[in-house]
């Protein structure tokens, strides 16, 4: 089953931050891309607890 879930990116000084809206998951990285990545891992590892 598909779920469709909002994620905002936003830049910080640094970093980039990733925020699901969704859930609450948050993470980060030094590209647009990397944020991105890390986001999709994070939710993927939230919602493997969910069952």
């Amino acid at each position: 089953m598909k779920r469709i879930l909002q994620v905002k990116i936003s830049k910080g000084d640094k970093y980039f931050v990733a925020e699901c809206l969704d859930l609450p998951v948050v993470s980060q990285g030094k590209t647009l891309d990397e944020a991105a990545r890390n986001i999709k891992k994070a939710i993927d590892l939230h919602l493997d607890g969910d069952f």
